[in-house]
């Protein structure tokens, strides 16, 4: 599109992350501006799997989290043989819709993102309904193959949207991702809210 960018049309398939189960196909367009901004994403997907039984399903996942005897820590999640202990599988399914946040705003048409390792993880307790945690994550950068290294606060309670602050330092740089809704320009202090 003259003066505005690439625009691309998308059609695909999703999954369930755990299952591998068919959950929808989806239709998108991503608009690519030319300024440095995110790409522009407009998705209707339809879901054949049911919204209530979606549901069951984040509670179920939500209660395992939030009735910890104490907080969960971890490190170097998955390992370095690619495992992960179940009993860490919640917080990685957290990191992985997390940072899918950092990775859109970071993408351009030249380079994407996927999380390869939760370096470290520590939840917060809190006397309100949301669960919170606290990440190191570490993005692998393609085509350049750099490994980025965030720091991100998530807070989430089943039925919202996550809530998503971070911090990326690029080898050599420290770039924060600003002030608006959804990020932050650096590491959030010990306990804060959101």
């Amino acid at each position: 599109i003259p003066d505005s960018g690439h625009k691309y049309y998308l059609q695909f398939s999703t999954e369930d992350y755990r299952t591998g189960e068919d959950a929808g196909n989806c239709l998108a367009t991503v608009l690519y501006p030319k300024k440095k901004s995110p790409p522009v994403v407009s998705i209707k997907c339809s879901h054949t799997k049911d919204q209530k039984e979606i549901q069951e399903e984040d509670n179920r996942f939500y209660q395992r989290i939030r009735h910890q005897s104490k907080p969960i820590t971890g490190n170097n999640i998955p390992d370095s043989y690619g495992n992960i202990e179940p009993a860490l599988e919640p917080v990685w399914a957290l990191a992985v819709a997390g940072s899918s946040s950092i990775m859109w705003e970071r993408s351009t048409e030249t380079l994407g993102y996927f999380l390869a390792q939760v370096k470290s993880v520590r939840q917060w307790m809190r006397k309100d309904n949301f669960t919170e945690f606290d990440y190191t994550v570490l993005l692998h950068e393609i085509p350049t193959q750099e490994i980025i290294s965030c720091h991100m606060r998530l807070a989430w309670l089943p039925g919202r949207p996550l809530k998503v602050k971070h911090f990326c330092a690029a080898p050599g740089v420290d770039e924060g991702s600003g002030a608006e809704s959804g990020s932050a320009a650096g590491p959030s202090g010990k306990g804060a809210n959101f």
